[in-house]
């Protein structure tokens, strides 16, 4: 009986040995409160995880840069991430969906350790936001200069996504600070993709003369894409329903609050995609592949696929919940969930920086 049972043990040990564990690393950087999970599970891999309410993703070579809406930026690099302070001038609002969002590395990032930020802030005026240059240092990033100040914040609707175009120049979102007749005032920064040189100045082309702003009649607009045509998109979070994916062009009245969804009138523009009025995606940040739209969908619980030549819409990935921002490069699509954001159901070690293969 004893060596039958060997002989079993040992037979169990070898089916063992053919069928290993489907591998997982697990590091933690002792010098943060992060624990990093790389595991492969087909095409969805998990790069990070136990992120705090994460808002943008940029990256330069192998090193990933991620805000976190409470006033961090997290380094993800070589299977570590460290969260880095940054020091704003101004205190940093914790007013519903505010706090430290857009960011955007400096195209001579490795010389320079500059990068560009929208953060809302509050002090004895009021509530705003503004986009600033902050330098990196010793792992701490600082506020350097003021590019824009003064765009209105309500207690929601604050825009937040900034982007370098194939131009050279920052365009950011604003909200319409739960203000509707703003996003139609050109007087006014809110409801408004704006432009500007990285200095902070006017670029002298900009549509209307004297005036950082490139589009009108947005309501929440969040994300921000190119084609590498140099077409310009924009996502933007309707009324409760008919969220929107538009073509911009310069000088353009996108419609909110006249229009909404399908409607249409003239001098107005009408989305290339639309929620409908009994759908809503939340939609947030974007990215471009192939003739392909990808884009974040907080209240969708996805990424979404919008397939530019058809006008078809499908859930590209879904089941994680939440999902704020997503990142192209080459043929790999990044994204990060944002279940701790206060509106989500968090799963054990959220919010995650995922990548997925766009090319199989």
């Amino acid at each position: 009986m004893k060596k039958v049972f060997i002989q079993c043990f040992l037979l169990l040990l070898v089916l063992a040995g053919c069928n290993p564990p489907e591998p997982e690393v697990i590091v933690q950087n002792p010098d943060s409160d992060i624990i990093e999970v790389t595991k492969m599970n087909e095409r969805l891999v998990v790069i990070a995880q136990n992120l705090n309410i994460p808002w943008s993703i940029d990256k330069i070579n192998d090193t990933f840069y991620i805000t976190e809406r409470t006033g961090t930026i997290t380094k993800i690099e070589g299977g570590q991430a460290v969260r880095q302070q940054v020091k704003l001038d101004k205190q940093l609002s914790k007013a519903a969906e505010a706090g430290l969002m857009g960011f955007a590395l400096a195209p001579n990032f490795t010389n320079s350790n500059r990068a560009y930020a929208y953060y809302t802030y509050e002090d004895q005026n009021g509530r705003f936001n503004r986009i600033v240059s902050l330098i990196l240092e010793n792992n701490v990033w600082e506020e350097e200069s003021v590019l824009l100040d003064k765009i209105p914040s309500g207690n929601v609707h604050h825009g937040g996504r900034i982007k370098i175009g194939p131009d050279g120049k920052l365009y950011a979102t604003a909200g319409n600070a739960a203000e509707s007749s703003l996003a139609q005032n050109l007087n006014s920064l809110s409801g408004k993709i704006l432009r500007l040189n990285l200095d902070g100045s006017i670029p002298a082309d900009n549509p209307f003369k004297n005036s950082y702003v490139y589009s009108y009649g947005h309501r929440n607009p969040q994300g921000l894409t190119w084609s590498p045509e140099g077409t310009m998109y924009a996502s933007e979070h309707g009324n409760r329903t008919n969220d929107e994916i538009n073509k911009i062009e310069p000088g353009l009245n996108y419609g909110w609050p006249v229009i909404e969804g399908t409607e249409g009138q003239e001098g107005m523009v009408t989305p290339i995609f639309t929620s409908g009025r009994n759908n809503t995606w939340a939609p947030s940040g974007m990215g471009y592949y192939n003739g392909k739209l990808y884009v974040a969908a907080l209240r969708g619980n996805a990424v979404l696929e919008f397939i530019l030549e058809t006008g078809e819409t499908r859930e590209f990935v879904k089941g994680l919940g939440r999902v704020r921002d997503v990142f192209v490069e080459g043929d790999t699509l990044y994204f990060v969930t944002n279940n701790t954001d206060g509106r989500g159901t968090p799963q054990p070690n959220d919010d995650k920086l995922y990548s997925i293969s766009l090319s199989e």
